[in-house]
């Protein structure tokens, strides 16, 4: 009890000491497992046993016998369900060419060179070599986000690490759990009629049953034939059913189905996918907490000794510093992106907790089974795990530094809320070469925003989903838009360290309007214009205009025309350069203005016969 306890405890700290410093959850996991594993055997206790003991002697321990195969595969399907939801066919289509490219071209080149590697290095089996070589395929997004999240990056470059992270995960669960599948009907290695007639059997059930139960589970879960109280964790029960059955019809298929399943059910049109999303995602951090550490435990100094050798960091050095790179340059040949970012995606490789978790678990299976050199898998594959995660997370911001993929000045802007008046705004600043993200929980508002063609996510403000959006890399302005001061107030505490680097701005209030001495310094375009203002206006004059300036005299003019009229209130002013600068609400700041200077303004032209020096022209809200 006290052994199943700890592992619990371990595991959720270590869960908040990755999310506290910013590090994959993968690395403090798989440290504590060797601590409380091999090396407490070796160095910390009398009697050189372990700690934690999964399995002792092959009778004792937490899961003696059978056991730990059995808890192990039940956690690896859930989790591989979980990955299957996440990844959605369209989603493939529309990432573009060098995103595709990545989790095609740059898996292949993975999966042979990588086994060409393994097989020379260190002179295991054909099939053994493969098997690696399809385990470190997946560089998933657990890992690649905690490094990349604080990094700010080009937009392109942070969204194909992005999606690469989350599409190649179940794709490379799914070839390894096919190469795994093909040795293990063989295990004596000679593939014979029958071998490849029983590989045949496990591919037809894995999918057959997996597309069979995702569209049943799918279809009793529209027809609301399940209380909503039992939707989670009747559809756990039926993961792990499905998963059972298709084991009991064929013998290691059962892998096979959960992703298929998790595929199918993730690209249908249930409308309860996201609420078992977060179920899901709940229960894989509790299971991977408990996994890692238990199968880090599992590990032996013997097993570890099989690999401290200079081989180990040559294989290393062809997998991190030959192949990724080829495939990288070989899937972005012909793209828009430059040399130094094609470099620093080579770099950030990070692989991740699919790949350690399978690794164990099928290290264990065919060590079992007599397999030769099976018993290289799992230390082989937690090396490039550690060695990458430990790699990139070290190494990453100063690696993007020296080669100029560092953006020095964050100049995308986040805004909050999606109303007209920030389609409006979000329009403008996007034509003007800013990177701009609009958030709302309001559906309709965030579909007219992607009309546009503006980038928009629906999101709750009160989650922490949106702090672990690493595409958000590059936002330094935060504007809060809403009708809701609360909200504004809300979200300039919350986010302002993270994406109102260079400003972070809100609305007044409409008691701070009607009070000239309460002049927030966060104030946003003008002290006597609130949400309701804005929006009126918006719908009045849907279009932002700009006007020239002379001097800083001029623009003091038009500011004072604006304020005594309704129709009219400043926004940003535009330099010589094209930069914008947001106007505050107390919209005198600015120091210089010179002769080519633009106000840019919401709301009808300004009257030229009191602006004689003035051109103006607008931009409509389309």
């Amino acid at each position: 009890m006290l052994e199943l306890g700890g592992i619990i405890i371990l595991g959720i700290l270590a869960q908040w000491f990755a999310w506290k410093f910013k590090i994959p959850a993968i690395l403090p996991l798989i440290l504590i497992g060797l601590l409380v594993g091999p090396i407490a055997a070796e160095f910390l206790s009398d009697d050189g046993t372990k700690w934690i003991e999964p399995i002792w002697n092959g009778k004792e321990g937490l899961f003696p016998g059978e056991s730990l195969f059995y808890f192990v595969s039940l956690a690896i399907s859930i989790i591989l369900f979980e990955g299957g939801l996440t990844l959605k066919m369209s989603e493939i289509k529309n990432v573009g060419p060098v995103i595709t490219k990545l989790i095609t071209l740059g898996s292949l080149v993975t999966f042979f060179g990588a086994a060409l590697a393994a097989y020379f290095i260190f002179n295991l089996s054909w099939q053994i070599s493969y098997l690696f070589s399809a385990l470190i395929i997946v560089t998933g997004p657990t890992v690649i986000t905690p490094i990349l999240r604080n990094i700010p990056l080009k937009k392109d470059v942070s969204t194909v690490l992005k999606w690469e992270g989350i599409l190649i995960d179940p794709i490379g669960a799914l070839v390894a759990v096919l190469v795994f599948e093909f040795i293990s009907v063989d295990a004596g290695g000679e593939f014979t009629k029958t071998a490849l007639i029983e590989f045949g059997k496990i591919v037809l059930f894995g999918f057959t049953f997996g597309f069979t139960f995702a569209h049943a589970l799918n279809f009793i879960i529209n027809k609301k034939w399940v209380p909503h109280y039992l939707l989670n964790v009747f559809a756990l029960a039926a993961v792990l059913g499905v998963f059972v059955l298709s084991d009991a019809f064929a013998h290691e298929s059962g892998l096979l189905s959960v992703v298929v399943m998790g595929m199918v059910l993730g690209n249908s049109n249930s409308p309860y996918l996201k609420e078992l999303l977060y179920f899901k995602e709940s229960l894989s951090v509790l299971l991977i907490s408990i996994l890692f550490i238990l199968l880090a435990a599992n590990i032996n100094i013997e097993d570890l000794l099989l690999i401290y050798n200079w081989k180990t960091a040559i294989l290393f050095a062809v997998v991190v510093f030959v192949i990724r790179p080829i495939g990288v340059f070989l899937s972005t040949r012909g793209s828009s992106l430059k040399l130094n970012e094609k470099v620093f995606i080579s770099w950030v490789g990070p692989r991740g907790i699919v790949a350690a978790g399978i690794a164990s678990l099928f290290g264990l299976k065919l060590a079992k089974n007599g397999v030769e050199g099976a018993e290289y898998i799992t230390p082989l594959v937690f090396m490039i795990v550690l060695g990458t995660v430990l790699l990139n997370a070290t190494t990453a911001r100063f690696f993007a530094k020296i080669i100029g993929v560092f953006l020095i000045k964050s100049e995308g802007v986040l805004i909050l809320g999606a109303s007209k008046v920030s389609r409006l705004l979000g329009h403008y600043l996007e034509i003007n070469g800013r990177h701009v993200v609009l958030i709302d929980s309001n559906e309709s508002n965030i579909e007219k925003a992607k009309e546009l063609g503006l980038e928009a996510i629906s999101t709750n403000i009160y989650s922490d989903t949106l702090l672990d959006n690493i595409e958000l890399s590059d936002v330094g302005y935060l504007m809060a838009l809403t009708g809701n001061p609360d909200i504004n107030k809300y979200a300039i505490n919350k986010f302002s360290k993270q994406f109102g680097e260079n400003g972070t701005f809100r609305l007044v209030t409409t008691k701070e309007m009607l009070d000239d001495s309460n002049t927030p310094k966060e104030g946003l375009f003008s002290h006597k214009d609130d949400f309701n203002r804005l929006s009126e206006l918006t719908r009045k004059h849907p279009s932002i205009q700009e006007i020239d300036l002379e001097d800083k005299t001029h623009y003091e003019k038009l500011i004072t025309i604006s304020n005594n009229d309704e129709d009219i209130i400043p926004l940003f002013v535009k330099d010589n350069e094209g930069e914008l600068h947001i106007i505050s609400s107390n919209n005198l700041a600015f120091k210089n203005i010179e002769k080519g200077y633009q106000l840019v303004y919401l709301g009808k032209p300004f009257d030229v016969e009191n602006v004689p020096t003035a051109e103006t022209k607008g931009t409509k809200d389309e």
